[in-house]
């Protein structure tokens, strides 16, 4: 059996006996609201032969004629990531209520595929883009800007940019006050990349907060890294091999948090009473594993992401939003 052509809108207009424009006038009004253009019963004729023909509105022809896709690209750096995948859901969620789709990418943190996957997108006519892998220097999105390319960054700041991001220095100096209040006074920081806001940012108000209890930190206890928990059990080690114990350990991440407690656990350290551990985000593992942690909004982010992005496609002029973290206790503090 031969494949289905598809049925064009001139061919139902011959069909029909009518202007080709009149029927695509109706079936983008299928609810008749504007009667401008056919009489009820010319609109009752021309929907039910697009149905019986299965007729399918060309999106491709349309955005020709509308300048818009209705596509939105977003790049991001691993969606294996569970933080990044709820954004993902907040954001591709968002999409669909406003009549939109999104195509998503991952850049792996690289800036070379950060910009190609990209231009890629933009290339396929993407209205606009989202960027949850975004760098605090990031010449590339100054580029964007200069080229009047609509963009928001999520997850991640990279000023003067708008984004909509978890108020992570907040959240940062929310660790460090619960744990001076449970009495200790010295720290390890697995700090993540430092090329993200998400690591500058928590592990400044981490330091901020101590700083003003009159506690410092060993810079050797403070070790940049990355966001996963093979990175988490490599700075861990290395806290370990820097002096003595920390009474304290914060990650700015619980994948990296768990990394951590897998080589305290090989070592014979037993959290919290030799030393206690508190990560950020508040996925579904630390909950299950009793991690201390900060729970961020990440579905929240998305969708408010989205929302952001329709604002600058609308020519809004919009600010950067920064959205409230919550303090989560558990038995690992």
């Amino acid at each position: 059996m031969g494949a289905r052509t598809a049925v064009t809108l001139k061919a139902l207009a011959e069909e029909l006996g009518l202007n080709a424009s009149t029927v695509s006038r109706v079936l983008n009004d299928p609810k008749g609201l504007d009667s401008r253009w056919a009489s009820p019963e010319t609109t009752e004729r021309i929907l039910a032969l697009a149905a019986e023909r299965g007729y399918r509105k060309n999106p491709y022809a349309a955005s020709l004629r509308t300048a818009k896709s209705h596509m939105i690209g977003v790049i991001v750096p691993r969606l294996q990531d569970y933080v990044l995948a709820t954004i993902y859901e907040g954001i591709d969620e968002a999409a669909s209520e406003h009549g939109y789709f999104t195509v998503v990418s991952n850049s792996l943190d690289e800036p070379a595929a950060h910009r190609a996957k990209a231009e890629k997108l933009l290339d396929r006519r993407a209205d606009g883009l989202i960027f949850g892998d975004a760098t605090l220097k990031d010449p590339y999105l100054d580029e964007l800007a200069r080229r009047g390319v609509p963009f928001v960054l999520v997850s991640r700041r990279s000023p003067p940019h708008r984004s909509v991001t978890c108020d992570d220095y907040a959240g940062g100096r929310m660790v460090a006050e619960h744990l001076v209040a449970t009495g200790r006074r010295s720290f390890g920081l697995i700090a993540g990349d430092p090329r993200a806001s998400t690591s500058r940012d928590r592990s400044a108000g981490f330091l901020d907060a101590l700083a003003e209890h009159g506690i410092g930190v060993d810079p050797a206890l403070v070790v940049p890294g990355g966001f996963d928990a093979p990175a988490g059990g490599v700075a861990a080690a290395k806290i370990l091999g820097g002096g003595p114990l920390p009474e304290a350990v914060f990650a700015v991440n619980d994948f990296a948090a768990i990394g951590a407690l897998g080589v305290f656990t090989r070592e014979g350290i037993r959290v919290p009473e030799d030393t206690a551990l508190v990560g950020f985000n508040d996925t579904p593992l630390a909950g299950s594993i009793g991690l201390t942690t900060v729970r961020s909004p990440m579905h929240r982010i998305g969708r408010r992401g989205f929302e952001l992005l329709m604002e600058v496609l609308d020519g809004k002029d919009v600010e950067s939003v920064q959205l409230a973290p919550e303090l989560v206790v558990r038995t690992s503090s």
